[in-house]
Formats: C-alpha cells, sequence, structure tokens
C-alpha cells in the first residue's frame, strides 16, 4: 500500500506448507506462518531519457504469528525449523537498487536487492540461524503497453544466500546454515498496475 509518493507499507502473512520425511520421521502439514510489517523509503529517484534510476531500503518486524505445534505422524512435536512459525521476534532490512537503461539500452534493466534476517531465539528454545541474501537480476522489457499497465520482464537473475548455523538452547547446530548460489532466468507478466504474474 502506497501511502506517500516514496513510502510503501507492506504487510505479509504466510501460508507455509512443509512436509519432510524420512525413514524415521514423517512431519506434513500447512500452517500460518510469521507476519511481516514491512515499511519501504525510496530515497533516491532520477529520471532520464534512457530511463529511471532508483534506490530504497526496507525495515519491519517479523512477528511471532505462525503456527508452532506442527507434529509427526506419530504425535511427537515437529522441529522448530520444520514448523511454519517461529516463535521469534525478528528484524528485516533490505536495500534495492533499480538502473533502467543499461548501456543506453532504454529496456534493459539492473536491479540489485540486498535483504537481511535477523532472529531471536523462538520455540523450543531453537534460535533459527541469520539470513542474508543478495540478488542481482538483469532483465529486457520486450513488451510494454502505452500506458505502462501491461508489460513483460525477462532476463537471468544470480542470487547467492547465506544462513548462519541454528542454535539450540544457545548451542550450535554444526552445518545447520551454509551458502549458496542460484542462477537461473525469471519473468514476469504485468496485469494491470500494480498487479504482476
Amino acid at each position: 500500500m502506497g501511502f506517500y509518493r516514496d513510502f510503501d507499507l507492506t504487510v505479509l502473512v504466510p501460508f507455509v506448507t512443509n512436509r519432510f520425511e524420512t525413514t524415521n520421521a514423517d512431519v506434513r502439514g500447512t500452517g500460518l506462518g510469521d507476519a511481516m510489517l514491512l515499511l519501504k523509503y525510496r530515497f533516491y529517484r532520477r529520471d532520464s531519457a534512457r530511463g529511471t534510476t532508483q534506490a530504497s531500503f526496507t525495515v519491519g518486524p517479523k512477528l511471532p504469528t505462525g503456527d508452532t505445534g506442527l507434529r509427526s505422524a506419530n504425535g511427537n512435536l515437529a522441529l522448530a525449523t520444520l514448523q511454519p512459525g517461529s516463535g521469534s521476534t525478528d528484524l528485516f532490512a533490505a536495500g534495492n537498487w533499480t538502473y533502467t537503461g543499461l548501456f543506453n539500452i532504454r529496456r534493459l534493466v539492473a536491479d540489485e536487492d540486498f535483504h537481511a534476517l535477523l532472529r531471536s531465539q523462538g520455540t523450543q528454545k531453537t534460535k533459527i540461524g541469520n539470513k542474508v541474501e543478495s540478488r542481482f537480476w538483469l532483465s529486457y522489457r520486450p513488451y510494454e503497453s502505452r500506458n505502462v499497465g501491461r508489460e513483460w520482464f525477462i532476463g537471468p537473475l544470480l542470487s547467492w544466500l547465506h544462513s548462519q548455523d541454528d542454535r539450540i538452547d544457545r548451542e550450535p547446530q554444526s552445518a545447520s546454515g551454509g551458502d549458496a548460489l542460484l542462477a537461473g532466468i525469471t519473468t514476469y507478466v504485468g496485469v494491470r498496475p500494480g498487479m504482476h504474474a
């Protein structure tokens, strides 16, 4: 919801489905996840003949609204990391930069998003590891309607994810965190202003 030209307020209330099977356990279920209340401020915008350059940051809490009572098929309480909710109050922070008209190509857009989730201890005395993600997307817009209500973006995406080890009762759980580098192609279509698929 944009309540001022450079401010946006977002409320996210996810429904989470987890399914985890091993020879000793079968955990599956759907429940309400942790809600997030995020405030985004665009502190820089510059329009030119080649397009728009803008930068913003987002910050807000992740609240412990999610379900933490999911049980396995034999009735045991599932591990905290398999619950739809975490039971912790966490802080989300992000920065975003967009540059339109890269290499003086009007519809070529470079987009960088960096965000972090800083966690506190939650259910079952478990502190899920802090997470950091950097995502770079180079997209081209082959179609754009005159009023920019409908548009199509497509291009390569590179993401780096880092997760710290989880802690249970303040004891680090070795190798529960790690790093991942992901590459692929992302596309989305603007159906109407403010709605994308």
